[in-house]
């Protein structure tokens, strides 16, 4: 599971990367003469997928606490 978790959080970094990367690159004119629609789509569909796969690890996690595949270890309980 933690390494799941470690490759969940690679991908989540990597897409994010991906669409700074994506606007960094601005919105001007291709080089082969296509508008400039098609690189606004690139970043959106970088944070798309980032968005998505941040919903995905959430849920994967929220059922392994359920299933009892993993154990909280938060801060213990004072009494």
């Amino acid at each position: 599971m933690k390494y799941l978790v470690i490759l969940a959080f690679i991908a989540i970094i990597g897409s994010l990367a991906a669409a700074l990367v994506f606007m960094m690159r601005g919105g001007g004119a291709a080089s082969d003469g296509e508008t400039a629609a098609p690189r606004k789509n690139h970043m959106a569909r970088a944070l798309a997928f980032r968005v998505g796969f941040s919903i995905l690890l959430f849920l994967v996690v929220l059922l392994s606490w359920r299933m009892g595949w993993i154990q909280p270890t938060g801060l213990p309980v004072g009494r």
